[in-house]
């Protein structure tokens, strides 16, 4: 018996000092190793991939999308659609699975999908009302938006509902009606979309994009200039 409890107490001493290691290893060293290093050579993804205005304040993520809107006429209504802030480029369609009710301050969007079929009744309501919304807002009185010149990316979410990026053409699309609000020449809003245009991943992987923050900090800086 009394062998029987040494053998016992040894297993159990055995189990705890390899518990302390691989707690210590685990649970301390790798993952103040792992932070070290993200910050020693990745402090720009490590921190969130933060995007910065001209004047260094951070306004953003380069990897999340953010909408672009007018105050509420009543900040108290809950059901008052947001109408978008014509003067700067507009995100791909982002309401995610709908709002956050649970935080007090913020109203969060949920990041998701609605997985709903291409022939879903409120879908094709929700495509064809949004396509007719972009041509509406584009169109300015020496540029007329054609309905079949509304990308897909216009009109859709992403995957997550919360898309950074839009696609060159839907960019373009909006030159004319950005140029208007601003005050500036068409050219020079051209050359801003084109110089935010990104390739293709190692030049295969991915299709062209445009970081809609990141375009719009430039828009910022010039109509300010």
């Amino acid at each position: 018996m009394n062998n029987s409890l040494k053998n016992t107490a040894r297993l159990l001493g055995a189990g705890l000092r390899a518990l302390l290691v691989l707690s210590v290893l685990c649970g301390v060293l790798y993952p103040l190793a792992v932070t070290g290093v993200a910050q020693a050579f990745f402090s720009g993804r490590a921190n969130g991939s933060e995007v910065g205005d001209g004047t260094g304040h951070t306004v953003g993520s380069s990897l999340i999308g953010q909408r672009y809107d007018l105050p509420k006429l009543d900040p108290d209504d809950p059901d008052e659609s947001a109408r978008p802030d014509l003067k700067w480029f507009q995100p791909r369609p982002s309401n995610g699975l709908g709002s956050n009710s649970v935080n007090p301050r913020y109203s969060l969007i949920l990041s998701g999908a609605t997985n709903r079929a291409a022939d879903n009744a409120d879908l094709v309501t929700w495509v064809t009302e949004a396509k007719a919304a972009v041509v509406a807002d584009n169109s300015t009185p020496g540029h007329r938006v054609r309905a079949d010149d509304v990308p897909t990316d216009a009109v859709t979410s992403s995957g997550s509902g919360l898309d950074p990026h839009i696609s060159p053409a839907y960019a373009k699309l909006q030159i004319h009606r950005v140029a208007e609000r601003n005050g500036l020449p068409v050219p020079r809003v051209a050359k801003l979309v084109a110089e935010h245009t990104e390739g293709r991943t190692l030049g295969f992987m991915g299709e062209p994009r445009v970081n809609v923050l990141e375009l719009n900090i430039a828009l910022k800086e010039v109509s300010e200039g």
